[in-house]
């Protein structure tokens, strides 16, 4: 059984409450020791709602002021205004009835305007300050979880376009190899249906682990051995510093190794496909590098698999990976570094 707890002060109203309730507390921390009765609390609870509603008052109607006409100077004069103004009623009020048995009254100093003044102004720099602390925390969260959505449902269409891809591709290595084997077809066809399975159960994890992600690349590699390795040199190396302790974005690397072999291999003459990944404290580097033919037979590519991987390596990796792609007559290179995420 799965316990799921709400994050604290997620909503609204409970952030409001949590600073009406601790401005007030920070308000009397330093009188509650003459505190005598419950027609003194009450008084001192009063005094300190005429703080807290002032202060509603400038964030309601002289805030948006500042905030969305830009205009500083005259926000300023309303704020000053509105204070003056409930320092007289605050003044009038808290000594004709709120001081009378109240706790808070100590001195006869608070009876002036000027503490009253001073008073209102602190409050309102304090409660003010919380709230607008909070508002940017509120649409911060706003709009990252906006953000996130967004990137889920591109994601999601990215996927779902990189699907059909890797089924065209691996049918077309499975064609390939009956031809040259047609003995073996039976045999290659399971192997096919192994990596479908993987890219079909694994494909749409957010991460998987990279030995499996290696072991799907591995059996890629070996399936396209038997389809062109007769006529093409193939090299794979693989090195990790922390064998098993690393997750990785399923599917993500495989698109720039077909496409290897797609265009590296797509002549009758000599020709190669080297695949080299190490992962060295948390980030894997990938190279990968096949020649280009001279004379070469056309290849259907609708790019859309480099395309969706260049996005998607942009959504999952954002400012945690570099990509780069060379190329010249005789060679096309892609060097791929990504910061891995360790379990």
């Amino acid at each position: 059984m799965k316990w799921r707890f709400k994050p604290i002060l997620e909503n609204k109203w409970e952030q409001e409450t949590a600073i009406l309730v601790f401005s007030f507390i920070l308000f009397t921390l330093n009188d509650w020791v003459f505190i005598q009765s419950w027609k003194g609390f009450s008084n001192g609870l009063l005094y300190f709602f005429v703080l807290y509603f002032h202060a509603q008052l400038n964030r309601v109607f002289l805030l948006p002021v500042l905030l969305k006409k830009h205009q500083p100077v005259l926000y300023i004069i309303l704020t000053v205004g509105l204070i003056a103004l409930f320092t007289v009623f605050l003044y009038q009020v808290s000594t004709d009835f709120i001081y009378k048995n109240c706790f808070l009254y100590k001195s006869s100093h608070q009876k002036t305007y000027q503490f009253q003044f001073a008073t209102l102004s602190g409050t309102l720099v304090c409660i003010l300050g919380t709230m607008q602390i909070l508002e940017h925390y509120r649409a911060q969260k706003k709009e990252a979880n906006k953000v996130l959505l967004s990137n889920q449902v591109q994601l999601n269409a990215l996927k779902n376009q990189f699907n059909p891809h890797f089924l065209f591709n691996t049918m077309n290595t499975l064609y390939g190899i009956s031809l040259r084997y047609p003995e073996r077809t039976s045999e290659m066809i399971m192997e096919v249906s192994q990596l479908m399975r993987y890219q079909v159960e694994q494909g749409n994890k957010e991460f998987v682990t990279l030995e499996n992600e290696i072991a799907f690349i591995s059996s890629y590699i070996q399936l396209e051995k038997e389809r062109v390795g007769y006529r093409c040199r193939i090299d794979f190396d693989y090195e990790c510093d922390q064998e098993g302790r690393y997750e990785i974005a399923p599917m993500v690397l495989i698109t720039f190794i077909e496409n290897a072999f797609k265009h590296g291999t797509a002549t009758i003459e000599k020709c190669f496909v080297n695949i080299a990944v190490k992962v060295i404290k948390g980030k894997l580097y990938m190279k990968v590098s096949n020649s280009v033919p001279q004379h070469k037979k056309e290849v259907v590519s609708t790019k859309i698999g480099l395309k969706n991987t260049r996005e998607r390596l942009e959504i999952v990796y954002p400012k945690k990976h570099q990509l780069e792609i060379t190329h010249n007559d005789q060679e096309y290179n892609v060097n791929l570094v990504i910061e891995l995420r360790q379990t």
